[in-house]
């Protein structure tokens, strides 16, 4: 359940921003919880052509997903895949790039000055005495240098985040997903989950987590954890005979492709603060509500999360940390043929759009890069 204060934090962090492609909105809110462990990405412009939007829900700490908001979309970027395009492969390896830039005497100065008071004056103290300077350390081809001193043996951290991004170039959007954080699309009106929920009762998840000597108990990793994909959460990765994807809990994000038309009206990205209070299609509909009075994205996004905080803690339920992206395309985007959104094919299982809950429709991948028709 975690640590409630005795009246919530309402006070919220907004932004707005624009450019000739995508408008967009954000808030962010402590709410009950004793402290804020949320972090967010808001990048319209990561370069010429290509915007990218993050959510990262920590648990057990905020470092995890302060890290993943300050050097996860710089990953993307430095990726030699990216150069070539290929956007998907560039994310994928980002996610798996955050849990070994967070190992060793690097990482745990990095997290330490990310972190509370006391370890941010640590981590800056050590800075000074041990970061490489000139030629000194082992160089990578991002630059992640390693640094040697009493923190080398650092496994990474115990704490964790989901990691929720999407990522926008011309027509093609680019969604990948570790963990319970959620992006969904509205097309015409209609909701579309471009992410799974990793939760551990899922078949597959359920499948790597015995395989790597896990268990399920009470729908949590090994009785503490209520999700089966993250970054960070080393404890949980400690199996040497195992890849990074098949470890107890995995950053291996789902990869989603979708090609946008001129029917797509906004995407969201938000915590599942957020979709424990509302489901996809009440969160569209209450947008498109919205946008018929209020121009201002932020605003909305306050709205919403002013509507999900719980008036006490008795349930439980709207009392999480709560963050929202709202990004609305702006219309110039050719219109797709239903002949080719037929034509999108899955590259991996369980791709196919299908409606949950009676009313939103979800297309996701397990494991893996899908190129979705929605």
């Amino acid at each position: 359940m975690g640590i409630y204060l005795s009246t919530p934090k309402t006070e919220k962090f907004s932004e707005d921003g624009e450019n000739d492609r995508v408008r967009y909105g954000l808030s962010s809110m402590q709410g009950w919880r004793a402290a804020m462990e949320d972090a967010h990405a808001a990048y319209p412009d990561l370069d010429e052509s290509t915007s990218f939007f993050g959510v990262y829900d920590g648990h057990g700490g905020k470092v995890v997903a302060k890290f993943c908001a300050k050097y996860l979309h710089q990953q993307v970027l430095k990726h030699e895949a990216y150069a070539t395009g290929d956007i998907g492969a560039s994310v994928h390896r980002a996610f798996f790039r955050m849990d070994e830039m967070m190992r060793g005497q690097r990482g745990w100065r990095e997290l330490a000055i990310l972190g509370d008071k006391i370890d941010k004056f640590t981590g800056m103290i050590e800075g000074l005495i041990w970061s490489p300077k000139g030629g000194e350390g082992i160089d990578r081809d991002d630059d992640w240098a390693i640094e040697e001193g009493p923190h080398s043996d650092f496994s990474g951290p115990t704490s964790g985040s989901t990691a929720c991004v999407a990522i926008l170039r011309n027509n093609q959007l680019v969604v990948a997903n570790a963990g319970d954080s959620r992006c969904v699309i509205s097309r015409k009106g209609q909701a579309y989950n471009l992410s799974r929920d990793h939760k551990p009762d899922l078949e597959a998840e359920k499948e790597r987590i015995l395989k790597a000597g896990g268990f399920i108990h009470a729908g949590r990793v090994n009785g503490s954890l209520n999700l089966s994909r993250a970054i960070g959460d080393m404890e949980f990765k400690q199996n040497k005979l195992l890849p990074a994807e098949k470890q107890t809990v995995s950053a291996n994000p789902d990869i989603n492709t979708v090609e946008l038309c001129d029917d797509d009206d906004f995407l969201v990205l938000a915590c599942d603060g957020i979709w424990d209070c509302m489901s996809s299609q009440m969160l569209v509909d209450f947008i498109h509500e919205q946008l018929r009075s209020e121009t201002k994205l932020s605003v909305i996004c306050e709205r919403v999360l002013d509507r999900c905080l719980a008036p006490s803690t008795a349930t439980g339920e709207g009392c999480d940390n709560m963050t929202m992206i709202l990004v609305q395309f702006k219309k110039s985007i050719k219109s797709a043929s239903p002949a080719e959104l037929q034509s999108s094919h899955s590259k991996s299982v369980d791709t196919e759009s299908k409606p949950e809950g009676g009313q939103e429709k979800a297309v996701a991948a397990v494991g893996g890069a899908t190129k979705s028709s929605i």
